[in-house]
């Protein structure tokens, strides 16, 4: 079991990075209050948690302009795909009770 656990990311024990991720991997993209309002995230608690997300390399956020406000939009990396199925994977074999099949 301990095997399995090693496959479950830190980076996701955060409810509010599990929310982000799980959003992202259904949705292309995510603008910035649709996301605070699904999650029920202060502006700052996203804030934060999207840039720990983003220094890991999980998710790219892209800042524009439309008709003269800033516009912040989020979407999932390959690499932040990858790692979440990963945990997602990590997970399923816990409630199965079986080892990942996860590359090294």
């Amino acid at each position: 079991m301990k095997q399995i656990i090693n496959h479950i990311n830190k980076c996701f024990e955060n409810r509010i990075r599990l929310g982000i991720m799980a959003a992202l991997m259904v949705n292309e993209s995510i603008d910035f209050k649709p996301l605070k309002q699904l999650l029920g995230a202060t502006d700052g608690n996203l804030s934060s948690n999207i840039s720990t997300l983003e220094q890991l390399g999980y998710v790219r956020v892209k800042k524009r302009f439309i008709a003269k406000t800033t516009n912040t939009s989020y979407s999932i990396t390959k690499v932040g795909r990858k790692a979440f199925q990963d945990h997602l994977d990590a997970l399923e074999s816990i409630i199965r009770g079986v080892t990942p099949n996860v590359e090294k």
